[in-house]
C-alpha cells in the first residue's frame, strides 16, 4: 500500500489458483460479502467497482466508509454518495487526444517554469492513444483509394503527428497505434484488453491481480463492456485527471437490469437489435445510470453483438451497457489471439471472485427491470436527426416523406408537400438528382464493423446483387472503413470484398470516417444542385450517430443502417424506394431484384463466420504495432526532450488554461451580475451543434483566421483535426451550420434561422446579428459575463472536451438547462463553468426568455453540491423575477475543481506540491 496504514480490510486479501497451477492473489468480494452479506446479490458492474475502491482503500484518496457505503448498495437509494474509481488504465483516439497531450505538455511547461521536475507530470497508469479520427474519404470508388486517402492524411497532419511522437518520448507509460490499424473501440476489444491485471511495480512471487477498468475520451468507450469491462467515455479533461493519480469521482448510480430472451428472428441482425434496445432505453431515461444485460437472450447472443449494444450506450444515455463476463467472453478472447495463460488467468479470477456467468432472472437485485424478447424485433434504421428515433425498416419511405413537409419542431424538414418528387439535372451527365436520393452510403464506425455478423451479411448482399446483375450509380460516395485490418482480411479469405468492390465499395480508410464528419466532399455541382433547390437529401451509414451537419453539411437527412442495408439502399438511390415492397433495383435484362433476393440466410452467415476467428491473424495483426507501423509513420521526425518546445503551428498551440496559473488558487466571488445572453436553444443540443467538428468554412471565424494565418483554403483540414490549436477551435464553438439560435425571429415561412449567430446586445444600441464568437470577444473586451440557455438532453453526443472548453474561453460563465447529459455537465464543472438546472416545469420559454434581458446568478453561502441558487432576471422594461434552479455541481469533488478555476488547475497544484 502507498502508505504504513493496515488495509482497514487486510484479511479479504486471498490467493486464487488457475487450471495450469499459477496463483495469484486477489482482494475477495466473496470475503467482504461475509462482513457485507448484501454484496452477493449487487450488480456484477457494482461489484467490479467495488473491488476497486477495496482494493485502493489507502484511507487517503479512498477511505473505508467508501468500500461500506458501496457494499451496502441498494437498488432505489437517493443517490448522495460518491465513489472514488481508481481505473486501471485510459484510452484515447487522437481528436481528443491531442488536447489532453498538449494539456499535459502545457503542466511540464508550467512545472519547468515554476523550478519543478517536468517528470512530476507523468501518466501514473497506461495510456494507450489510436490515431483512428484523422482519414478522410476524399477518394473512393477506386482500388487507390486507401493509399490515396492515406497520403493525403500524412500531408494535413504532420505536425499533429510530430507532436504524437514527442509524447512517445517524453512520457513513460504513452503509446500510440499509428493510422491505418484501425478504430480505437475495435483496437481496444482486439488487442488492448488483457482481462486482468497487475501492477509493474508487483513484482512479487504471488502477484495481485485485479480486473480490466478503464475510462476513454471517446464515449463509445462503452464498446468495451462487451467483454466485462467496466468502462464508460469521459471527457479529455476528466481522462486527464485519471491519468495523473486521481479517482473518477461519481454519484452511486442506479443500475437497469436489462433481461433479454428469445431469438433473433432469420433476416434480423445485430444492428437491428441494438436500434431496438437504444430506443427503449432512451425512452426509459437512463442518463447517468448503468445498465446491465441478463437473462437466456444475453447469454446466447456472442460478444460482437454485445460488443455492439455496449457501443451505443452513449445513444441511449447511460454511463454504460454492461454485459458480465461469461463462457462466450472466455471464446471470443481465445478467438482474438489472447495467450492461454493470460485467458486461464482471466477465468480463474472472475471465477474465484463469483463474478463468471450471465446472471439468470432473479439473482440481482436491480434499480428497474426492463426486458425485450429478442424474436420481435424487426429489420430497422435510425433517423433522420437522431440515432434513437427508429424506424420499421418498411416505414422508412412513408416516413420520409412525412417529414419531408412536417415541421422543424416535429423533426420534419418544413418543404412543400408539392415539391417532394421534383427531379433536377446534373450539369455534367445526364444524372438528375432529388428528394431522398442516397448520395453517401457508407459502412463506417466502431458499431458495426467491428461485428463479423453483419460485415460478412454486407459482403453477401453484395455478391448476390453483382451476380443478379446489381449497380450503383457512380456519384452516390461509397466507402468502406472497417474497424481493424483483420475485417478486410476475413472479407478477403471470405471471397466477398471484390463484390464489394464491384459496387463501389473500396476500402477507403480504417478509421471512424464518415461517421464522425469525415465523409470528405460531395461535387461541387452536387453541392450547387442541393443549395439551389433546397433538396433534402439522404446519407445512409452503419454508424452510431446522425446528428444534424455531422454526417456532411448540406446532407438534412442522415440515416443509421446495418451495413447489408448500407448496401441496399447504395443500390436503391433513394430512402423513398419501400424495400419491403419494392424491388432493390432492376437486374440483368431489365428483371426486378427485391431485397428478399439477395438477403444472405443465417446460414449463409454462419458459414462464413469461420474466417473471422483466425486467432493467429490477430496475433500478426498487431505484433506490426511495433514491427511494421508504417513507411509514412516511421519517416516522421519530431522534436525531443522532456518539455515541449512549441513550435510555430495553426495545428498545435500551447493551451491559455495555465496563463495565470499560481500554487494557491485565486477564490473568486461565487456567483456573478450583469450577464447577457448568448443564445437560446432548444432540446437535444448536441456536443456537436457546440463543439468544432467537420469541415471548416472559409467565410466562417475559423476559416478567416486561418487564411490570415497563411493556410490556403484547400489545407484547412477539419475542426478535429486541429484540437490542438485553441484559436481555431473558440472561433468554432457554437459554429455549427445548423444550429438555431432561438434568439433570432424566425423567417417568413417559420423556419428557423441556422448557423452559430446571435443578437448582440448592449445598452447603447439596437442589437446587432454577428456570429457568436464575435460577439463574444465584444462582451469579453467589455468585462460582460455571458450565459446560454438549453432545453432537454443538453449536451447529448460525443465526448468533446471542446464544448467545454470553448464554452470556458468565450466568456460563458454559466449554462441554465432543462437536463443536461452526463458527460458534458462533468467537462463544464471542469472548465469552471457552472451547469444550472431549471426545477419543476421552469424552462426559459415558461419564463418567457427573448435574449435581451441581463441575468444575475447569486449563490447564498458556501458552495455545496446540488444547492439551490437563485436566477435573478432583468427584463428590458425594468422588470425583475427571481427563479430558484438547481446547481449541477454535483460531488464534493467537484466543488474542488469549480473552485480551483477547474480541473486542470486542480490536479497541477496536487501534483507540484507533493
Amino acid at each position: 500500500m502507498p502508505n504504513n496504514t493496515p488495509h482497514a480490510f487486510a484479511s479479504t486479501l486471498q490467493t486464487f489458483t488457475t487450471a495450469s497451477g499459477s496463483t495469484g492473489q486477489y482482494w475477495s468480494i466473496p470475503q467482504l460479502a461475509r462482513q457485507y452479506p448484501s454484496i452477493q446479490r449487487l450488480p456484477v458492474s457494482i461489484r467490479i467497482v467495488l473491488e476497486s475502491v477495496l482494493r485502493n482503500c489507502d484511507g487517503k484518496k479512498v477511505a473505508p466508509q467508501h468500500v461500506e457505503q458501496l457494499a451496502h448498495w441498494l437498488p432505489n437509494a437517493e443517490r448522495t454518495e460518491e465513489i472514488p474509481f481508481v481505473v486501471t488504465r485510459v484510452v484515447l483516439q487522437d481528436f481528443t487526444g491531442i488536447p489532453l497531450l498538449a494539456d499535459l505538455a502545457a503542466m511540464r511547461t508550467v512545472a519547468a517554469s515554476l523550478g519543478k521536475s517536468p517528470k512530476t507530470i507523468e501518466p501514473l497508469v497506461p495510456v494507450d492513444l489510436v490515431v483512428d479520427h484523422s482519414v478522410m474519404v476524399d477518394y473512393y470508388g477506386t482500388p487507390q483509394a486507401l493509399d490515396l486517402n492515406m497520403q493525403l492524411e500524412f500531408q494535413r497532419n504532420h505536425e499533429r503527428y510530430q507532436f504524437m511522437q514527442w509524447g512517445m518520448q517524453a512520457f513513460d507509460t504513452f503509446r500510440v497505434v499509428p493510422p491505418g490499424f484501425g478504430i480505437v473501440h475495435q483496437v481496444n476489444l482486439e488487442y488492448f484488453a488483457r482481462g486482468v491485471y497487475k501492477s509493474p511495480q508487483d513484482t512479487g512471487p504471488v502477484p495481485v491481480y485485479y480486473p480490466d477498468s478503464l475510462v476513454g475520451t471517446d464515449s463509445h468507450t462503452t464498446m468495451i463492456n462487451g467483454i466485462g469491462v467496466v468502462g464508460w467515455g469521459v471527457g479529455g479533461i476528466e481522462a486527464e485527471a485519471a491519468m495523473l493519480g486521481q479517482p473518477v469521482y461519481m454519484l452511486t448510480p442506479d443500475v437497469v437490469g436489462f433481461e433479454l430472451s428469445g431469438t433473433l428472428r432469420e433476416g434480423v441482425t445485430a444492428t437491428d437489435l441494438v436500434l431496438f434496445v437504444t430506443n427503449i432505453l432512451r425512452a426509459e431515461k437512463v442518463v447517468g445510470k448503468f445498465v446491465e444485460f441478463f437473462g437466456p437472450g444475453a447469454a446466447s447472443i456472442p460478444v460482437p453483438d454485445r460488443a455492439t449494444i455496449g457501443n451505443m450506450a452513449p445513444e441511449y444515455g447511460a454511463t454504460m451497457g454492461f454485459f458480465p463476463v461469461d463462457d462466450k467472453t472466455i471464446a471470443y478472447f481465445q478467438n482474438t489471439g489472447r495467450t492461454a495463460e493470460e485467458i486461464a488467468l482471466f477465468e480463474a479470477y472472475y471465477k474465484a471472485q463469483g463474478l463468471f456467468g450471465m446472471p439468470k432472472p432473479g439473482d440481482i437485485d436491480y434499480t428497474k427491470i426492463v426486458r425485450l424478447d429478442l424474436g420481435t424485433v424487426v429489420p430497422s434504421v435510425a433517423g433522420p436527426k437522431r440515432p434513437q428515433d427508429r424506424i420499421d425498416l418498411d416505414q422508412l419511405a412513408s416516413t420520409f416523406a412525412a417529414l419531408y413537409s412536417q415541421p422543424n419542431a416535429a423533426n420534419g424538414f418544413n418543404q412543400p408537400a408539392e415539391t417532394l418528387g421534383l427531379r433536377h439535372p446534373l450539369p455534367s451527365n445526364d444524372t438528375t438528382i432529388g428528394n431522398g436520393d442516397v448520395l453517401i452510403a457508407a459502412i463506417t464506425s466502431c458499431t458495426n464493423t467491428s461485428n463479423p455478423s453483419v460485415m460478412l451479411a454486407a459482403g453477401l448482399l453484395a455478391q448476390k446483387a453483382v451476380e443478379a446483375g446489381l449497380t450503383v450509380l457512380p456519384h452516390i460516395k461509397t466507402s468502406l472503413a472497417p474497424g481493424s485490418r483483420i475485417v478486410t482480411e476475413y472479407l478477403q479469405k471470405a471471397g466477398l470484398l471484390p463484390y464489394l468492390e464491384k459496387l463501389g465499395f473500396y476500402l477507403a480508410g480504417y478509421g471512424c470516417t464518415t461517421c464522425i464528419g469525415n465523409a470528405g466532399d460531395l461535387s461541387p455541382e452536387i453541392n450547387a444542385a442541393i443549395g439551389a433547390n433546397q433538396l433534402v437529401c439522404a446519407a445512409v451509414l452503419s454508424g452510431n450517430r446522425n446528428f444534424e451537419a455531422r454526417i456532411h453539411p448540406n446532407l438534412k437527412a442522415n440515416f443509421l443502417a446495418s451495413p447489408p442495408l448500407v448496401v441496399a439502399y447504395a443500390i436503391a438511390g433513394n430512402v423513398m424506394t419501400d424495400l419491403a415492397t419494392q424491388p432493390v433495383g432492376l437486374g440483368t435484362g431489365g428483371k426486378p431484384v427485391f431485397l428478399a433476393d439477395i438477403w444472405p440466410s443465417m446460414a449463409e452467415i454462419d458459414a462464413k463466420l469461420r474466417f473471422a476467428t483466425d486467432a493467429q491473424a490477430f496475433r500478426a495483426n498487431y505484433d506490426k504495432i511495433k514491427s511494421e507501423p508504417g513507411a509514412l509513420w516511421s519517416s516522421i521526425q519530431g522534436t525531443t526532450g522532456q518539455v515541449y518546445d512549441w513550435p510555430q503551428s495553426t495545428y498545435i498551440a500551447e493551451p491559455p488554461f495555465f496563463g495565470d496559473f499560481s500554487l494557491v488558487p485565486k477564490m473568486s466571488v461565487l456567483g456573478f451580475t450583469g450577464a447577457r445572453t448568448m443564445a437560446l436553444f432548444g432540446d437535444s443540443i448536441t456536443t456537436d451543434h457546440i463543439s468544432p467538428a467537420g469541415s471548416i468554412a472559409e467565410k466562417s471565424p475559423a476559416g478567416q483566421w486561418l487564411l490570415a494565418n497563411g493556410v490556403p483554403r484547400a489545407d484547412f483540414n477539419s475542426y478535429g483535426s486541429r484540437r490542438g490549436n485553441h484559436d481555431v477551435m473558440v472561433r468554432g464553438t457554437f459554429a455549427n451550420v445548423r444550429i438555431k439560435n432561438l434568439m433570432l425571429p424566425p423567417d417568413a415561412k417559420g423556419s428557423q434561422e441556422e448557423g452559430g449567430v446571435t443578437l448582440y446586445h448592449s445598452a447603447q444600441a439596437a442589437p446587432e446579428k454577428m456570429p457568436i464568437y464575435d460577439a463574444a470577444q465584444k462582451y469579453l473586451a467589455a468585462g460582460i459575463p455571458t450565459v446560454v440557455f438549453g432545453g432537454e438532453e443538453y449536451g447529448t453526443g460525443s465526448s468533446r472536451d471542446w464544448a467545454a472548453k470553448g464554452t470556458q474561453l468565450l466568456g460563458i460563465k454559466a449554462v441554465v438547462a432543462r437536463s443536461f447529459e452526463r458527460i458534458h455537465r462533468a467537462n463544464l464543472v471542469g472548465m469552471g463553468v457552472l451547469p444550472l438546472q431549471f426545477l419543476g416545469t421552469d424552462s426559459w420559454q415558461t419564463l418567457g426568455l427573448r435574449g435581451d434581458e441581463v441575468v444575475d446568478v447569486v449563490i447564498g453561502g458556501a458552495l455545496q453540491p446540488q444547492m439551490d441558487v437563485t436566477l435573478v432576471v432583468h427584463r428590458a422594461n425594468g422588470l425583475q423575477q427571481e427563479v430558484t434552479v438547481r446547481l449541477r455541481i454535483d460531488t464534493p469533488i467537484e466543488v474542488d475543481y469549480y473552485q480551483h478555476g477547474g480541473i486542470l488547475p486542480f490536479v497541477l497544484r496536487q501534483l507540484l506540491a507533493a
